[in-house]
C-alpha cells in the first residue's frame, strides 16, 4: 500500500471507502488554496466563482486516468448523470487501484455538478460529498488562515444543511452555490456573537483600565494630600484640591485662569491682631457703636487666627452699618469681600455649574482668591432684600450651607466640582429690618442693633468720611487740607445727627465749594 497522503484519511472500514473518499493535495492549485485537500480547494473556487471549474477538473482527472471514457462523455454533456456515472467509475478504480487522489477527484466531480436536491434521489451522492467536506475541513481548519477558514466552515456546513432547505432556495442553482448562501447565513450570527463578544471584552478592558486609573488617580491624590497636609506651615489652610486632570480640563480654562494661585496651595490664616488697638481704632471712627465693636469683637478674644461667627448688624439707613463691616474687617487685616443681597440669588452665591457658559465658584472662594488668605469676610449688604423668588434658588437658603461650621468645611463647590474649606470665612450682613428674615437665618447669626450717631459724634467721624472720599478721588489724604472753622459750622448746622450717608453728602458739597474759590495758577 502506497505511503498516505492529505487526503488519505484513516475510515471505519474498506467497504465504506466509496462514501466517505476525500481529496488530496493538487500541485495545481491557486497560491491562496495550496495545501487545501482538494474538495475543499474545489469549493473555494465555486465560492470565488474561479473560472473553467469544470475543465480545470476534468484535465486533473485525465492526468491520472489518460482517455478515461466516461470523463470524455462528463466533459461533452456536463449533464449530473453524467457526472455520477464518472464519480462511480473514479471509486471504482480508487478501490482497484488504492489511490486516495482518485476517491478525492470523484468527490469533486459531485460537488460540482449535483443540482440542488428537491428529493431523496441524489441523497446518498450529497451524504458522501458532505463526510468528505467535513473530514477534510477539520484536518485544514488547524492551519488554514482565519478568513479562509471562515470561508470553509461556512460552505461545509452549508452544504450538510442542504437537504432540510430546500424549500427557501432558488431553482436552477447548483448545490455547491447554495451551500455557500446557506453557510453564509449561519455564520451571520455567530459573526455578530463574536463580535458582541469582542466589543464586550473590549468595555470590560477599557472599563477595567479606567478603574485602574481612577485608583491609581486617587491614591496618588491622598497621597499628594497627604504629603501636602505634612507640609502645611502653622496658621494655615489648603481649601481647594483639584488633581492635575483636573488642573489640565479645558472646561476649566476660564474659571481656573484667575484661581490656580490658590487652589492645592497653603493660604495663610491672618492672626489676630491685638484687640485693644482695633478697639481703638474702631471707636475712634465709631464712637456712637461702642456697644456694638464690643460685641463684634468678643468673639476673638483667646482665638489665635480670625474668624467671627456670623453677625447680623439691624438697624436704620445711612447709620454706617456697611462702612462699619468694611471697618470691621480692615481693621483686623482680613479682606473684605462686599455682596449686594439685593441683587444677588443663591445660584450667583453658591456658585455656577460648570455646565453653563457663565460658571464660576462660590462668593467666599472669591473673596479667598481676592486676598489670597483663607479667612475673609464676605460682607452681605442689604440681605433683608434679596430675591424671594426660588427659580435660581434664593440667597438665604443658599446661605445656610455657609454659616453652618459643619457643612462650610466641605462645601461642594458647583464650578470647580471639588469640596471646599471655607470653615474660617467670617460673615457679616446688614439690614435695615430682620422682620422679611425667615427664622433659619435669624437664628445662624448674632443679632445687634446698630445706632445711629448723633450731633455730638461729628467731629470723630468727619475725618474718616473725608478719607473715604480723598480715596474716590484717587488723592491722597494729607493732601486734603483740615476743615475750617466756617466750613465745620456749615456742616453742623446742617446735619444734627442722623444719617452718615447724608453728613458725606453734605461734606463733598463742602469740599466741591472750596476747590471752585481756590485760585488758579
Amino acid at each position: 500500500m502506497s505511503a498516505a497522503k492529505d487526503d488519505d484519511f484513516d475510515l471505519p472500514a474498506a467497504d465504506d471507502a466509496l462514501s466517505t473518499g476525500a481529496a488530496a493535495d493538487s500541485a495545481h492549485s491557486d497560491d491562496r488554496l495550496k495545501g487545501l485537500p482538494r474538495v475543499l480547494r474545489y469549493s473555494m473556487l465555486i465560492i470565488y466563482r474561479a473560472n473553467h471549474v469544470e475543465e480545470r477538473l476534468a484535465a486533473e482527472i485525465d492526468e491520472l486516468c489518460p482517455q478515461l471514457p466516461q470523463n470524455v462523455a462528463w466533459a461533452t454533456a456536463r449533464t449530473p448523470d453524467a457526472a455520477l456515472v464518472l464519480a462511480a467509475e473514479l471509486d471504482r478504480r480508487a478501490v482497484i487501484q488504492n489511490e486516495p487522489n482518485l476517491r478525492g477527484l470523484a468527490d469533486c466531480v459531485r460537488l460540482v455538478h449535483l443540482p440542488t436536491p428537491r428529493d431523496a434521489v441524489y441523497f446518498e451522492e450529497y451524504r458522501r460529498v458532505g463526510k468528505a467536506l467535513v473530514q477534510a475541513f477539520h484536518l485544514s481548519s488547524r492551519h488554514a488562515e482565519e478568513q479562509l477558514c471562515c470561508d470553509l466552515e461556512g460552505f461545509t456546513f452549508g452544504w450538510a444543511a442542504l437537504p432540510a432547505c430546500t424549500h427557501i432556495l432558488p431553482r436552477g442553482v447548483s448545490a455547491a452555490m447554495n451551500a455557500a448562501f446557506l453557510g453564509s447565513q449561519m455564520a451571520e450570527h455567530r459573526i455578530s456573537a463574536a463580535k458582541a463578544a469582542v466589543r464586550r471584552k473590549t468595555k470590560e478592558e477599557e472599563e477595567r483600565r479606567k478603574k485602574q486609573e481612577a485608583e491609581e488617580n486617587t491614591a496618588a491624590a491622598e497621597q499628594q494630600a497627604a504629603a501636602a497636609m505634612e507640609a502645611i506651615p502653622e496658621h494655615h489652610l489648603v481649601v481647594a484640591r483639584l488633581s492635575n486632570e483636573e488642573m489640565k480640563n479645558p472646561k476649566l480654562k476660564d474659571i481656573l485662569g484667575p484661581l490656580k494661585s490658590v487652589i492645592n496651595t497653603a493660604l495663610p490664616l491672618v492672626e489676630v491682631p491685638p484687640l485693644h488697638e482695633v478697639r481703638n481704632a474702631l471707636v475712634f471712627e465709631f464712637p456712637y457703636a461702642v456697644d456694638v465693636i464690643d460685641f463684634a469683637l468678643t468673639d476673638l478674644v483667646g482665638r489665635t487666627t480670625i474668624r467671627l461667627r456670623p453677625l447680623f448688624l439691624v438697624g436704620d439707613p445711612g447709620g454706617g452699618k456697611s462702612r462699619f463691616a468694611r471697618r470691621l474687617g480692615e481693621v483686623l487685616g482680613i479682606t473684605v469681600w462686599r455682596t449686594d443681597g439685593s441683587r444677588c440669588d443663591g445660584a450667583v452665591f453658591g456658585g455656577t455649574d460648570r455646565r453653563w457658559y457663565s460658571a464660576e465658584p462660590c462668593h467666599a472662594f472669591l473673596a479667598i482668591a481676592q486676598g489670597k488668605i483663607a479667612n475673609p469676610l464676605v460682607l452681605i449688604d442689604e440681605i433683608e432684600k434679596a430675591a424671594t423668588r426660588s427659580d435660581y434658588g434664593r440667597l438665604w437658603d443658599c446661605l445656610l450651607g455657609f454659616l453652618e461650621p459643619e457643612t462650610s468645611a466641605r462645601y461642594p463647590d458647583p464650578a470647580l466640582q471639588t469640596n471646599l474649606d471655607l470653615s474660617h470665612v467670617s460673615y457679616v450682613a446688614t439690614a435695615n429690618s430682620i422682620d422679611p428674615l425667615p427664622s433659619p437665618i435669624r437664628d445662624r447669626f448674632r443679632v445687634v442693633t446698630f445706632p445711629k450717631p448723633a450731633a455730638e459724634d461729628l467731629d470723630a467721624l468727619l475725618p474718616a468720611v473725608i478719607a473715604d472720599l480723598a480715596k474716590e478721588r484717587g488723592i491722597d489724604q494729607s493732601w486734603v487740607p483740615p476743615l475750617n472753622g466756617l466750613e465745620r459750622a456749615a456742616i453742623a448746622r446742617h446735619w444734627r445727627g442722623g444719617s452718615v450717608r447724608r453728613l458725606r453728602r453734605i461734606v463733598e458739597v463742602i469740599l466741591r465749594e472750596r476747590d471752585i474759590r481756590a485760585p488758579r495758577n
